[in-house]
């Protein structure tokens, strides 16, 4: 399947290997809908709790106003899901088995008449 714009991601249930020139598109197309969204929440599924810490974290560095609290805290064996919240700060990690792998991004608005949108899944080096 050939990945041309976020749309494309929405079937996956694991991301896909992106080009450079891929990843250039997708993050441009991305950023549009970040900067216009009030807050997000990110969803990472991962092979095990540092890679998904090591996602945030990448998130959170290439967006400084993104950011999260007690990552050092966080622990949980096996494959993972880590939640992020970035209007509040908190962030989640369990176990779980049987998901794929990336990044799940999903805008929110203030305004209940705006409706959320979820990107992804995104590669799990995506943001660096």
């Amino acid at each position: 399947m050939e990945i041309n714009e976020l749309i494309d991601l929405n079937s996956l249930r694991t991301a896909p290997n992106l080009s450079d020139s891929q990843v250039k598109k997708l993050l441009k197309e991305l950023e549009v809908n970040i900067f216009k969204t009030d807050w997000i929440t990110i969803g990472i599924m991962a092979p095990c709790d540092s890679k998904a810490i090591e996602a945030l974290r990448s998130i959170s560095k290439k967006y400084p106003s993104i950011k999260f609290g007690n990552l050092d805290s966080l622990h949980a064996d096996g494959s993972v899901f880590l939640k992020g919240n970035q209007k509040t700060g908190n962030v989640f990690v369990r176990s779980e088995n049987g998901l794929g792998e990336g990044i799940l991004l999903t805008c929110q608005y203030d305004e209940d008449s705006k409706e959320s949108n979820t990107f992804g899944p995104l590669p799990l080096d995506f943001f660096t």
